[in-house]
């Protein structure tokens, strides 16, 4: 459990889409357990992003970190992001994970020195992902299947794991065969634990940096705990432009030279070991 003199932040990474990124915030207002401070680590979005973080700075802890759109740069940004922060203990998610009212305090829950929290999502289809508005964030309804079964979500035994009582999401996460893995789209992990393997590696575009960055932890000697399914969001359906074959490929051969290596601190990341 996160002791009482520590604090919590959440870092949330976006790019020009205002509108999750709004559905995500209201998740975010009606938190059992307030974040101390909520980070947006914005990779070059336009004034609709930015004007729509100020109106939220009015009822959130609320810092914009934001730089220039030269392309997929989601590992820089994320980086300015952890440089930032000031709180002990940061939970890394995204614009289209909406969180439900215990996410912040299970990831408190679970926190211990040493470890790192591998944290899950239960994806919607877009029909859903449009209709939920901030009352049914707040009351709760939108994490219940029957909410989700009156908007056409068919019933299967993912949606158990995800969206069934508590006792039965604990037994869940102890026996899944799924890798407690760094995602980042809702993992959490010491603040000083991610500036000595210096961040994520700035080498890498889309599709697996997330891992790498995890592995990294691994290699430190950090261990993975499972709770995928009791710090729960919802994923907001959206395309995906930016993934490439090229950087699929890429960052492949990286996570392999990570692992054979055991490398720690990636020479590319918060600071730049070549300069």
């Amino acid at each position: 459990m996160l002791a009482s003199d520590k604090t919590i932040g959440v870092v949330i990474s976006t790019y020009n889409n205002p509108k999750w990124l709004e559905k995500t915030l209201w998740g975010y207002m009606y938190q059992s357990r307030l974040a101390d401070e909520i980070i947006i680590a914005d990779d070059g979005s336009d004034d609709t992003t930015r004007e729509l973080i100020q109106r939220f700075s009015q009822h959130l802890p609320i810092r914009h970190v934001w730089h220039e759109d030269l392309g997929f740069r989601k590992s820089t940004i994320l980086n300015k992001a952890i440089v930032e922060a000031t709180a002990d203990y940061l939970i890394f998610t995204d614009q289209d994970c909406v969180p439900r009212a215990d996410f912040v305090a299970i990831h408190a829950r679970y926190a211990k020195t040493g470890y790192m929290l591998s944290g899950g999502y239960f994806k919607l289809p877009m029909n859903i992902s449009n209709d939920i508005c901030e009352e049914d964030i707040a009351n709760g309804n939108a994490f219940t299947f029957s909410w989700l079964k009156k908007r056409g979500l068919s019933y299967n035994f993912k949606a158990l794991k995800y969206l069934g009582p508590q006792w039965f999401c604990r037994l869940m996460n102890n026996i899944t065969t799924t890798k407690a893995s760094w995602n980042g789209c809702n993992s959490s992990g010491w603040r000083d634990d991610m500036i000595k393997i210096n961040g994520y590696n700035e080498d890498m575009h889309y599709g697996g940096q997330d891992r790498e960055f995890g592995e990294r932890l691994h290699n430190m000697g950090i261990r993975s705990k499972q709770i995928r399914y009791s710090a729960l969001t919802l994923h907001l359906d959206h395309p995906r432009p930016y993934k490439t074959a090229e950087s699929i490929k890429n960052n492949l051969e990286i996570r392999r030279n990570t692992r054979s290596k055991g490398i720690v601190r990636t020479p590319h990341g918060i600071t730049k070991i070549d300069e």
